[in-house]
């Protein structure tokens, strides 16, 4: 099979979709049913999937700093598809897959990746251009793919209620976790811990975008409600880029800070991330929304008991494995942080169930199950 990918979401720093697209361009490269693989970076051609990080920084800088957005990101829009028909006229027999939602204009056979429709369920979570484009461009893709790949259930029968996308041309691809994530000795954890100013065993963890969606300052509340000897002994730990609206969520986390209660790392090295997950003693993820929730499966794989939503896919893909709570229940999430960091024989079998859970999902599983999509959309054209 002869495929180009897309790899525009690959860019630094990493979030769950540059993951997502990173990992499938690495699996694709090496998948023996692949004869020909091609991976088209915003403007241009790359040879391997780490050159898309260095051809996507430029644009990315340019987005964040441009005025009006909102036309900057359709002009761009039509002047990257004007340039991939010019790249791709000679191209004969290929696929076309892109891991961020929105396709290119292709005569062949295409495969779109919805992640979550967070911007038609929450659009007060994202910047007003993002919900303008994917409102004018997402239901071109969707009627144009041969298929749609979703990273879970929950997001699949939203395509079915919400968009009205056929079921029949929805196909669910769960994603992975790399094999980095997983537990580790304490000692083998402190010199990277110590870059950080962290102790194995020390503090609450969450990786998040500091934006709306994420529910961080619903979990900042409850994690301020717990007890200030639990407060201090496991302050919480903030691992993410920033994101939007974030002022707020500012002066409370700074209050948080000022008591010894939590702490902000920001963008942590993807090298170091594994360790600091495996260091936490215990993890909090209380989105209000997502797709899938990778961050969970890479808590859970490091053997760090997890606390997440009971909504959207989180439940699906933690299965029985986390303690799941009300997003929006401060004492809900409060009384779980207590439970999570304190009750010992809670902590042991999460652990174990963590482990077990984790283990079922892989990058080289979501890889074949996508070339398996492939092979479907191949034989209908």
């Amino acid at each position: 099979m002869k495929v180009i990918l897309n790899v525009d979401a690959i860019t630094a720093p990493l979030t769950g979709i540059g993951r997502y697209a990173l990992e499938l361009a690495r699996g694709l490269a090496i998948h023996p049913a692949i004869t020909d693989l091609r991976l088209y970076s915003a403007y241009q051609w790359v040879e391997k999937p780490e050159d898309a990080l260095r051809s996507n920084r430029t644009i990315a800088l340019l987005r964040r700093r441009i005025p009006f957005r909102t036309h900057a990101l359709e002009l761009y829009a039509r002047g990257r598809s004007a340039l991939f028909n010019f790249h791709t006229r000679r191209l004969d027999g290929f696929l076309l897959h892109t891991p961020n939602y929105v396709l290119m204009p292709f005569d062949g056979p295409a495969i779109s990746t919805v992640h979550d429709l967070s911007w038609l369920s929450y659009p007060e979570t994202h910047p007003i251009e993002r919900v303008r484009f994917l409102e004018r461009h997402l239901p071109r893709t969707l009627e144009r793919a041969t298929h749609v790949l979703t990273d879970s259930q929950f997001v699949a029968d939203e395509l079915v209620d919400q968009l009205h996308v056929p079921r029949d041309k929805v196909r669910v691809v769960p994603l992975g976790v790399d094999p980095s994530f997983r537990p580790y000795a304490a000692d083998d954890l402190t010199p990277i811990l110590s870059r950080y100013g962290l102790q194995a065993g020390g503090y609450t963890l969450v990786v998040a975008t500091l934006e709306p969606r994420k529910n961080l300052m619903c979990l900042a509340r409850a994690f301020a409600a717990l007890p200030t000897e639990l407060r201090q002994r496991f302050p919480l730990v903030i691992v993410g880029g920033r994101g939007w609206l974030g002022k707020d969520l500012g002066r409370m986390l700074t209050a948080l800070e000022a008591s010894g209660g939590a702490r902000r790392l920001g963008y942590v090295a993807e090298t170091d991330l594994p360790m600091v997950y495996a260091g936490a003693r215990a993890f909090a993820f209380p989105s209000l929304y997502e797709g899938f929730g990778l961050p969970v499966l890479e808590a859970m794989a490091c053997g760090v008991p997890a606390l997440t939503s009971n909504a959207s896919s989180l439940p699906e893909v933690a299965g029985n494995a986390a303690l799941l709570v009300d997003p929006l229940d401060e004492t809900a999430i409060s009384d779980g942080l207590r439970k999570l960091l304190d009750d010992a024989d809670w902590r042991s079998s999460a652990i174990a169930a963590g482990l077990a859970r984790a283990s079922e999902f892989t990058w080289q599983r979501c890889v074949q199950n996508t070339v398996s999509v492939y092979q479907e959309a191949f034989a209908q054209t």
